[in-house]
């Protein structure tokens, strides 16, 4: 019996306490192993989120631009408007197989693609540029009747122009503003050598047929022309122009794109001055217009 008046302390049982303990130091080792396993997958998805991030804005800015041909657009006044390096022939060059083996026949809808191919880009550029093209193709099969159909359009309109003999008119939708033989005291020889034909600044201007270019630069009064031996032993001549696009000893076809009409040398506005010679230099004049429609072009 106890004595009266005290208690008795309860004893704590040596298995209880060790299983207290052992579940306490559990509790407290588990919490910094469940932390470091928490923390250690953060930090192993950290770079993953990362990279995705840098690379997101990469895949977009190495993206290609795409633009639309539309009525009257030929590949030199789309890379001056667009500023292309390298100019109509690096936009030529990145497109032929949309385009074709003739760089002056562009249709409306055709998709141009813009720098798709500029110099320093990554490896993975052209694959992402393969990519697109893919991805347009679809599209572009969709639209392959209406590009034939304009084609022939385009064609039919054109028999003003030009024949299949492979020659054609100078300038589309030609008109002429002054006749050759034309008198006046304008010009050195007391009549006009070649017919004018109107061509606001910046019109393609054409070779009439197959040929080599002869000369292309600066002539004086002719301001930039160039001059192209044909097949038949015949010279055409096309002065004033703003740019050229051709140079000596380069291989033509009737109806490229040879450069673009302007203002230069003795002119009094934008034009384009047309000569039939028999021989490279001036005073070797012929009718330019006769010249052309014995080819088959009717103007």
């Amino acid at each position: 019996m106890p004595a009266k008046g005290k208690h008795r302390r309860t004893r704590t049982s040596p298995i209880s306490r060790g299983i207290l303990a052992v579940g306490t130091g559990g509790a407290v080792l588990a919490l910094p192993l469940i932390g470091a396993t928490g923390a250690n997958a953060a930090e192993q998805s950290a770079p993953a989120a990362k990279t995705a991030a840098q690379s997101a804005p990469a895949a977009a800015k190495s993206t290609p631009k795409t633009y639309s041909v539309v009525a009257g657009d030929y590949l030199a006044k789309i890379a001056a408007e667009k500023k292309i390096k390298g100019g109509w022939q690096k936009l030529y060059k990145d497109n032929r197989e949309v385009v074709g083996g003739n760089p002056s026949l562009i249709q409306p809808g055709m998709k141009l693609v813009l720098g798709a191919k500029a110099s320093g880009s990554a490896e993975a550029a052209p694959s992402k540029a393969e990519t697109a093209e893919k991805a347009a193709a679809p599209a572009e099969k969709a639209a392959a009747p209406a590009e034939k159909t304009a084609t022939t359009t385009s064609t039919e309109s054109a028999a003003s122009e030009g024949n299949t003999s492979g020659y054609a008119a100078p300038v589309e939708n030609p008109n002429v503003t002054t006749q050759y033989r034309a008198s006046g005291a304008s010009w050195s020889s007391g009549y006009h050598t070649g017919s004018d034909f109107q061509a606001a600044s910046g019109t393609s201007v054409r070779s009439i047929g197959p040929g080599t270019v002869v000369s292309a630069g600066w002539s004086g009064s002719y301001g930039n022309e160039v001059v192209i031996q044909h097949s038949d032993g015949m010279y055409s001549q096309y002065a004033h122009l703003s740019s050229l696009e051709v140079s000596a000893g380069q291989t033509v076809t009737g109806g490229q794109q040879i450069g673009l009409s302007g203002s230069t040398g003795n002119s009094t506005g934008p034009h384009l001055h047309f000569e039939v010679r028999t021989g490279p230099g001036y005073g070797s004049d012929v009718d330019p217009i006769a010249y052309l429609r014995s080819h088959g072009v009717s103007i």
